[in-house]
């Protein structure tokens, strides 16, 4: 008899002493439109149902501790997951979209439904980081802060070469046929590098066409990070494994966590 898992592995060649999940929408006891297993306090979901999710995320996934969960605002900020870090009334990190740890069971956490989740470790395995990108974030560039402020012995981020220190993961997100934008998310990107014009295709109502896997693999790119893993996905379209804010406005989210044993 087969188990089901209501979470995705991240299929990369990641250190034993990194541990690392994406959880699926199933699994869980919410209902309506935020069925199941949703794990978010700021999307209107009861939060007697969510705590009991978060609950279960933590017992499926046998997580050394509560993740450090990040009241994420798309921006570029960064920060510790030390989880004596301030919190909130209901137990988030004030307004960060990536934190980074190099502490043995801290668990990072991002919450995500149509945006880019991304994991990183050190080869090493020393440390880790979660990062949330939307289009905003990836623009403002909160891979870079991430990975300068992980404290590794690395390269000036402006050197164009393979740097080997980091591993990346990307997880579920928005596919490149479903994430419609218009002239001027193309326009700022392109200001900022032309290099993400290989992101963006035309469509017949002047709007694009913008492929958030490759923004990111670009943007890794330009930093020196070439061992990337991951993506593929699509939250639109797989609405019996994934939550989607695009396609259905009202719904959950899934998590996606990482820690050092």
């Amino acid at each position: 008899m087969s188990v089901i898992k209501h979470w995705l592995t991240p299929e990369w060649p990641a250190p034993t002493n990194i541990h690392a999940a994406t959880t699926l929408r199933t699994g869980g006891v919410s209902v309506g439109t935020y069925s199941s297993l949703n794990p978010a306090m700021h999307v209107g979901d009861d939060a007697g149902l969510v705590k009991q999710n978060r609950q279960i995320i933590k017992d499926l996934l046998e997580l050394p501790g509560d993740p450090v969960w990040l009241d994420q605002i798309h921006s570029n900020r960064a920060v510790s997951a030390s989880p004596s870090l301030a919190k909130d009334s209901r137990g988030e990190v004030h307004q960060a979209d990536a934190s980074y740890t190099a502490e043995c069971g801290v668990v990072c956490a991002v919450m995500t439904a149509d945006c880019l989740p991304l994991l990183v470790c050190s080869t090493d395995g020393s440390q880790v980081a979660a990062i949330h990108a939307g289009w905003r974030g990836l623009l403002a560039g909160v891979i870079g802060n991430t990975l300068s402020a992980m404290q590794i012995p690395r390269a000036p981020l402006c050197k164009r070469e393979a740097r080997g220190d980091f591993l990346v993961w990307l997880g579920p997100a928005i596919g490149p046929d479903c994430f419609e934008v218009g002239a001027e998310v193309r326009d700022a990107f392109l200001e900022k590098s032309a290099a993400f014009i290989t992101a963006f295709k035309p469509q017949s109502n002047r709007k694009w066409l913008a492929d958030i896997y490759q923004l990111a693999i670009i943007d890794l790119n330009t930093l020196g990070i070439n061992k990337v893993y991951g993506g593929g996905f699509c939250t639109v379209t797989e609405h019996e494994r994934f939550y989607s804010y695009r396609r259905d406005k009202q719904t959950g989210r899934m998590a996606t966590l990482i820690w050092r044993a």
